[in-house]
């Protein structure tokens, strides 16, 4: 019922040459349908430090709690963390990647992995 509040993930920025670095609160809601039928919700609660590792690469790693509230059901809240890099490959062109977990409040379910890679080309 809320498998696609466990795969869902929040997209990695990539810019070239950022200069930034240090630690951060993130606060993220996901919510899944299926359809027109509303599944439930996952809200991340999450301390995570972000950097960079050259003029074109950065990074994040994030961790804390997600509450889960599926539709008609308890809540319950989870571990759940997140990492991920950013490339500049040109003045135009980024890539990125990420990696996810969440945990899950039933004992007969997984925990469910999640895993990201794109391309963005800017105008």
């Amino acid at each position: 019922m809320i498998k696609s509040v466990f795969a869902a993930t929040a997209a990695l920025s990539v810019s070239a040459g950022a200069a930034f670095a240090g630690p951060y609160v993130n606060v993220e809601t996901n919510a899944g349908w299926t359809g027109s039928e509303y599944n439930g919700a996952g809200t991340d609660l999450h301390v995570g430090y972000e950097g960079s590792f050259s003029d074109t690469g950065s990074y994040y790693v994030q961790g804390g709690a997600t509450v889960l509230t599926p539709d008609g059901g308890d809540a319950d809240t989870v571990p759940s963390g997140k990492a991920g890099l950013g490339l500049s490959l040109t003045e135009a062109l980024g890539a990125y990647g990420e990696v996810s977990f969440v945990g899950s409040g039933d004992e007969d379910l997984d925990r469910g992995y999640g895993a990201k890679l794109g391309v963005k080309y800017s105008f």
